[in-house]
Formats: structure tokens, sequence, C-alpha cells
């Protein structure tokens, strides 16, 4: 496909181009990446418009109040190229931990022994593990799988998370997730990897899917953004207190105290809290079960 009538919408962001994907889902914005610090969006000329502006600056600015939409957002028109071919080529496999790979399908990777792959194209679900904030619960699940385990994952985006439990040995996973498109997603990237009847997505709020609270996850996954996290809060303190390990992303350096403390009030203290590139992860237990915790 032609470059013809395309623009490049480069925006200035914390935001990863794959959450904002998910975030927008627009099905017009063909594929995002980010380079050099950032986000761009190939959106067809003809949709772009002050309304679709305006409406990309309110979701950015409810997750990164920081961008202005006249200095952070910048549109340029695209040259008469492949621009499908070039947005694949800034796609590049990466490793993640000691042993996870994560490819796009059209790259090859030299793997060794000990290594496990998930081949995942980017779309319009969150979760390329490009993020800190997935990367960070990628390289704890390389040390917490160690076999046979269930794994809860609330806000799936892509599943990037559960499958790598699967394929670092969890027996099951359960995905759930509010956003059609991601869901759709999920699901063509589980099957494409082989995941079968281990990994189930399921569409829908956590309170839904869950509704009589019969759920007794060994780990709970949750990357997500604040006001996401403070809504599910007593939901996720549950199965913590069921003996699940809960693993929060998505948070920021200064939201870091107010998560701990939400937890906290409920008996969910933090065994090891991680930090990249202004993101937090926390990995929380119940209080009995958290000798050695770290105070933070």
């Amino acid at each position: 496909m032609k470059s013809e009538g395309w623009i490049d919408v480069q925006i200035r962001t914390v935001v990863d181009p794959a959450e904002l994907l998910g975030l927008l889902a627009d099905p017009v914005i063909q594929g995002g990446w980010e380079d050099q610090g950032l986000v761009h969006l190939y959106w067809p000329k003809p949709q772009w418009s002050l309304e679709a502006r305006a409406r990309l600056c309110r979701v950015l600015q409810e997750f990164d109040p920081n961008v202005s939409g006249e200095e952070d957002i910048r549109v340029e028109e695209l040259p008469d190229q492949d621009w499908n071919r070039q947005w694949a080529e800034s796609v590049r496999p990466i490793r993640i931990g000691r042993r996870i790979v994560i490819r796009p399908s059209w790259e090859s990777v030299a793997l060794e022994a000990q290594d496990i792959e998930i081949v995942l194209d980017p779309k319009q679900a969150f979760g390329t593990g490009h993020h800190a904030t997935t990367r960070m619960l990628l390289e704890w699940l390389e040390d917490l799988i160690r076999g046979g385990e269930s794994v809860l994952d609330v806000g799936t985006g892509s599943g990037i998370l559960a499958m790598v439990a699967l394929r670092l040995g969890a027996r099951s996973a359960l995905g759930v997730e509010c956003d059609p498109v991601a869901v759709d997603c999920a699901r063509d990237y589980a099957r494409e990897n082989g995941f079968g009847s281990a990994l189930e997505v399921r569409c829908g709020r956590l309170q839904d899917v869950d509704r009589q609270g019969t759920l007794r996850p060994d780990v709970v996954l949750a990357n997500l953004d604040r006001q996401t996290l403070v809504q599910l809060s007593d939901a996720l303190a549950r199965y913590v207190g069921h003996g699940a390990r809960l693993l929060l992303s998505g948070i920021l350096l200064e939201q870091e105290e107010e998560m701990i403390e939400m937890f906290s009030k409920v008996g969910a203290l933090v065994v090891q809290r991680r930090e990249q590139e202004g993101w937090v992860a926390v990995d929380l237990l119940m209080a009995e079960s958290c000798e050695g915790c770290v105070d933070v």
C-alpha cells in the first residue's frame, strides 16, 4: 500500500504506542511505533481533522497530563513510499530478561536452547514488550513461574503477559479485557502461537467475568493505569487474600506511594518493586505471607 493519502502523526508522550492505539480504538489508524521519544501513528489523511486531533488530545491527557496539543503533536504528510514496509522495518525482535524473545513474524531470531519465543505482529492492542511497564512484569515472570500455575491477566491487551507465563510453564491463563478490538487481537495471537485451550480471553470487566468471586488464580497480573487500578483494588485484593501473588504495573513514579498505601490497607504488602523510565511495578502478597517484604 502506498503512502498517498496518509499522514504521520508524531506525539511526544510517555504513553506506549500500542497502548495508545488500544485507547483510541480507531480501525482507520494503521500502526504505531516509538522512535527517539516520539510516538508515530499512521492516519489516513481524509480522516484526520480538528475533531480527530481534539479526541487524540483528550485521550492523551487522561494518561499523560503533560501533553500539549500545540507543542507535542506534529503532523507530517508522508512522502510517496511504501509506509507499511517502513512501519514493519521499525519493529524489531527484542530480548527481555534471560530467556524471553518477542519478534514480529517477518523477522527471524537465532534462539538459544533455553529461550522461549512469542511471535507478535503489533496491532491495535497494548502490549508488545517494548514498553517499560510490560518489560518489568515479563522479567518478574521469569523468576516467579515455576510450573503448573494458573494465571489471571487483568487488562490483557495483546495477551503478551499471559502467553509468556504459559511458555514459562504456567498451566493455564485467563485474560480479561473490556476492549473488543484488543480481545480479537489477543485471540489471534493466542491461536497464531499455538496456545489452544490453555489461554482463554474473555471480553468484559473483571467484576462481570468473575461475578461470583470464584476464581482462584495463583498469579494475578495487572498492567493498568492508575484510575483502573483504583477501581479494581478491592477485587484484586481479594485474590491476594486467597493466596495469589499480585504483580501491578502501569504506575507512574509519583503515583507509587498512593498505590502502595491503598493496597496496604487491605493487608497486601510489597515483596519487591522495580522502576524503569519513570514507571514503577510492585509485587504484592498478603502480610502474613510476606516475610522479607520491603519497606517502601
